[in-house]
């Protein structure tokens, strides 16, 4: 379902960007030279995008169990409030940023103790997919220990290794294979 809502965001940004593209500008009539021309305007290098941790929401709002009942596991899922936590370039050690993050989703599954969770281990494109199927297994395994070290018990947590196959960002540079190497966490039941 993300990954869905994703592409579509995605798609959508595409298209608006390739209509903006077409757009036609005004006609600007030349002016006439002077002796000295003017150097040309210097364009600032556009920003860089945010981290993964910028990008997250630190600390998580509470989710109160009440609130969970009425809503399905489509739709809990699709506003998920258990964040990722991405990983560096092949690795599965837990970072400061995601340690804060499963901090958080700690708090929310102690909130919620009738939560399952499935954590799923993703890799960015890059490698053989033998390779990043055991690279995401090795992150799953890693969040779940994690997890398990808050007091969060096991037999709540399962893991499953998607390697490179479903990737959360579609692109083919930094920015989005640092999105896609990432510990996602999916709530199936509760």
């Amino acid at each position: 379902m993300l990954k869905m809502t994703s592409v579509r965001i995605a798609l959508i940004a595409a298209l608006l960007a390739a209509a903006a593209a077409c757009h036609k500008t005004p006609k600007i009539e030349p002016v006439a030279p002077t002796a000295e021309a003017a150097p040309p305007p210097v364009t600032p290098p556009p920003p860089a995008p945010p981290s993964p941790a910028e990008r997250l929401p630190v600390p998580p709002e509470p989710v109160r169990e009440e609130a969970v009942r009425s809503t399905s596991l489509d739709d809990l899922n699709r506003n998920s409030p258990l964040k990722p936590a991405f990983f560096a370039l092949d690795s599965a050690e837990i970072d400061p940023t995601a340690k804060s993050v499963l901090d958080g989703n700690a708090a929310l599954l102690r909130q919620n103790s009738s939560w399952v969770v499935t954590i799923e281990g993703h890799c960015d494109e890059r490698g053989t997919a033998e390779y990043n199927l055991a690279l995401g297994e090795r992150r799953a395994g890693a969040a779940l220990a994690y997890l398990v070290s808050l007091g969060i018990p096991a037999s709540r947590l399962k893991t499953v290794s998607y390697g490179k196959e479903f990737p959360f960002d579609p692109g083919h540079n930094d920015s989005a294979w640092a999105n896609n190497r990432r510990a996602h966490f999916v709530i199936t039941a509760k």
